[in-house]
């Protein structure tokens, strides 16, 4: 068959086939999938390098267990099945926590020096987690990943010989799923239910449309993420989340306890004798997660039992709004760690509103199994409850604190005498961090439950700090007698080190172990004689990136224009030093806010500190570029101050342009940095300051913003720090959203999102409608989303791409030769 046509028709068939072509090219462009690239050699061997191991002490203090991070997972871990319901991430497969970080080799060390046994009897290439030593320090518990499910192990230390104690699958759903009993002969744990059938599966055809409705009440939420959306997906709630409570022995004896049911928790009391069991339950939730359903508080017996019932908690959605607001009704339970089984909870004397006026916030509340006798009130507590550390019948610490103020409190009161007035011990704002007077050390007793460490015939505590100075961090360890508030400095950190005690092992003797650093020696652990100044290395981790010793470090203090002080630590490529002259500098950076410009003056970090590049942290995408030749200004201080009456976000453009200015001020004055060849970066608030300074300033020739908000209208009920509401303050919402200057955007902006960022008010889409404002008005920026990425970024193709990107992206607009 022939096939002619007019010459008339040939115009007609060229622009038919041209239009075809370019909307084919269009489409390319579109859909055009780049492959993962990596950055150079000498970047990807840096974050490559192996992490050191954790220490975790035996209750005894006789072991050390020490616990090694496989390397970066690859993306094909994480396009694994995920369900995201009721703000939790979860492998259908596993029945567990999809992302949870895990350690791939276990080994036990004397505390004394001796021979250290690896861990063995475990499946190859383990995934362990949920580890914790028996009370009597003889065995170790941990959770193993596999392929499909979770199963219990059980470690002989003495051996170091690891064996799987049921066939039972762990329900890791929710949370940590097992507890160890006080006779360390027994543990208690949530598993998957036997012969629960397949999942439920999701109809084609709906049975109706999903309907909110509120009729009356204020119901203000923050912005959360991974939500209930449908009745389909409370069934895939109620499936996957149903355990079955189980005691199990060494011996691998398994014995149900109870029915199936959402467990949040099932934790023994420190005797031993009775469970207490929170029972999460409906009416479900499609605008606040899981934490926040209504959940039955009740104490069992170990054959199922409901020995006492302490409240049904209502559905959490019609809280006020702010930071301290809590629910009415008795809410944290808890056992009383240093008492056989003796209930403790709070309850709000507010209404659960920060902004009511009150005398008493909360209330502290005791109970005494067999529970038969009234409750009682054990202290009124005039700051919101934040924590409690029981002791002894002598002593306990209960700590308060209140948003607005900025102010905390810490109480001591003696529980076996609960009529005798309250001691404030500490009274303080907790930002000010000079004042900081450390946290309680802590110990575990004999029934394996964490209580105070005292000294002095319990009149004593032990407080270790960072030891915030005006000449840096410089952590102690101090003993403060409670009744006579006389205190006594045990340990200090000299310079050139940075040294953090970890714990103390002998308190009549002053024996401590230390964690210690310098510039150039990565942290290690040491025994310390605290009497005769003696010390004893007990590890000995090599350096993990020698192609970085002779980086140069410097912690630096310069002033803002309105005389805040201001800091950052100084990194400059290995070699370089700040005679050598200008090279392109990254301003690395996290704004906070303060209530006084006192507070905001102090100096953060320590210049001993040792260069940590860990593959999965933000700041590694600036720090892993001083080997690429670019010097680095991390951590610079951008304080947002609101004293008084003023809120910090009252003025946030104005302090933050300042702050910036003043660091690229500092650097050009010192001879660092040239000013046309600064990069200014950051990642979730820091991305958000990253894209303000580009839009209200032109201090940065360019800036890379990772996993940020960028139009607060899509937070309307508070973010970050901001407490008011879109309809309160519209003016803040909008001066502080760099989406509503896309407009003055004149500098080049690579933006880095994780597909599945899950972090309140991060959206993925944050990122694309501010990609799609600047490219409406012509910016040069370029964004990247990394498939299947969480607010961080874990996979090694992801950490690797994002280097490449953020290198390569430097390199054009700060070099000014793209590589």
């Amino acid at each position: 068959m022939n096939f002619t046509c007019s010459n008339r028709f040939f115009p007609i068939l060229s622009q038919i086939l041209l239009f075809v072509a370019i909307e084919q090219t269009a489409l390319l462009r579109a859909q055009d999938v780049q492959e993962y690239r990596t950055p150079p050699d000498k970047i990807k061997w840096l974050v490559s390098s192996p992490l050191a191991p954790v220490m975790m002490l035996s209750p005894s203090k006789e072991k050390t267990l020490f616990m090694e991070s496989p390397a970066m997972s690859g993306i094909d871990e994480l396009s694994q099945p995920e369900l995201r319901i009721a703000g939790l991430r979860i492998n259908p497969v596993t029945n567990g926590r999809s992302r949870r970080s895990h350690y791939s080799s276990l080994t036990l060390r004397p505390v004394s020096g001796g021979k250290e046994v690896k861990v063995s009897g475990l499946p190859a290439n383990p995934k362990i987690s949920s580890i914790a030593w028996s009370p009597n320090g003889k065995q170790l518990a941990l959770a193993v990943t596999s392929m499909d499910n979770i199963t219990l192990w059980i470690v002989d230390t003495k051996r170091g010989r690891a064996k799987q104690v049921m066939k039972n699958s762990l329900n890791g759903a929710y949370g940590t799923p097992y507890e160890w009993l006080s006779d360390s002969n027994g543990i208690i744990a949530l598993t998957v239910p036997t012969g629960r059938g397949e999942a439920p599966a999701e109809s084609r055809v709906p049975k109706g449309p999903v309907i909110q409705e509120n009729s009356g009440g204020e119901a203000p939420a923050r912005t959360y993420q991974d939500l209930l959306t449908s009745p389909h997906d409370e069934a895939l709630f109620d499936y996957f989340l149903t355990s079955q409570i189980v005691h199990v022995t060494l011996q691998g004896k398994v014995t149900k306890i109870g029915k199936p049911a959402i467990y949040a928790r099932a934790e023994p009391s420190p005797n031993g004798q009775m469970l207490l069991v929170e029972t999460v339950h409906r009416p479900y939730s499609y605008l606040v997660p899981v934490y926040r359903f209504p959940r039955l508080v009740e104490v069992w017996d170990l054959k199922g039992k409901v020995v006492h019932t302490a409240t049904d908690m209502p559905l959490g959605e019609q809280l006020p709004l702010g930071f301290g607001a809590v629910p009415t009704g008795p809410r944290s339970f808890g056992w009383r760690s240093d008492s056989n089984a003796t209930l403790y909870w709070i309850e709000a004397q507010d209404g659960g509103d920060p902004k009511a006026e009150a005398e008493v916030r909360d209330r502290l509340f005791v109970h005494t199994a067999p529970f038969t006798g009234a409750s009682s009130a054990f202290i009124d507590l005039p700051l919101r409850f934040s924590y409690v550390q029981w002791g002894s019948d002598d002593l306990a610490l209960v700590t308060t604190r209140e948003w607005s103020t900025r102010k905390t409190q810490t109480w001591a009161v003696s529980p076996g005498n609960p009529k005798g007035p309250p001691k404030l011990v500490f009274d303080r704002l907790y930002e000010d961090r000079y004042s900081d007077p450390g946290y309680p050390m802590t110990k575990m007793n004999d029934n394996g439950a964490s209580v105070l460490l005292t000294g002095s015939g319990a009149k004593s505590i032990f407080l270790s700090g960072t030891g915030a100075s005006p000449e840096g961090d410089r952590p102690f360890l101090d003993e403060l007698n409670i009744e006579t508030g006389n205190k006594t400095r045990l340990f200090r950190s000299e310079a050139p080190a940075y040294e953090r005690p970890t714990a103390v092992l002998d308190v009549d003797k002053s024996v401590i172990i230390t964690s210690r650093e310098t510039r150039d020696e990565q942290p290690n652990y040491f025994i310390r004689y605290l009497k005769n100044g003696k010390m004893k290395q007990m590890t000995s981790f090599p350096h993990p990136y020698p192609q970085m010793k002779g980086v140069y470090t410097e912690m630096v203090k310069y002033k803002r224009a309105d005389g805040i002080d201001l800091t950052a630590t100084l990194y400059l490529p290995p070699g370089h030093k700040p005679a050598d002259g200008t090279i392109p500098m990254i301003v690395w950076a996290y704004p906070r806010e303060f209530k006084t410009s006192t507070a905001a003056s102090q100096v953060i970090g320590s210049p001993h500190r040792f260069l940590r590049i860990s593959p999965t942290s933000s700041s590694t995408s600036a720090l892993s570029m001083l080997i690429h030749g670019y010097g680095v200004l991390l951590n610079a201080t951008m304080p947002i101050v609101g004293e008084d009456n003023a809120q910090p976000n009252d003025t946030y453009v104005d302090q933050l342009v300042a702050s910036a200015q003043a660091a690229v001020d500092y650097m050009v004055e010192r001879g660092v940095a040239d000013r046309k060849k600064v990069a200014i970066a950051g990642h979730s608030y820091g991305a958000f300051m990253t894209a303000n300074l580009l839009a209200h300033s032109d201090i940065f020739a360019t800036g890379i913003a990772r996993s940020g908000a960028y139009n607060r209208s899509l937070t309307p009920f508070g973010f970050q720090a901001e407490e008011r509401t879109f309809w309160e303050a519209p003016g803040i919402y909008f001066a502080m959203s760099p989406f509503m200057h896309a407009q003055k955007v004149n500098e080049p902006l690579l933006m880095l999102h994780g597909e599945a960022d899950n972090n309140s008010g991060t959206f993925p889409v944050q990122s694309k409608r501010f990609y799609h404002a600047l490219k409406g008005h012509g910016a040069t920026v370029r964004l990247v989303m990394l498939p299947h990425e969480s607010h961080g970024y874990r996979a090694r193709e992801s950490v690797m791409h994002s280097l490449w990107e953020t290198a390569n992206w430097l390199d054009k607009y700060l070099k000014g030769s793209k590589q």
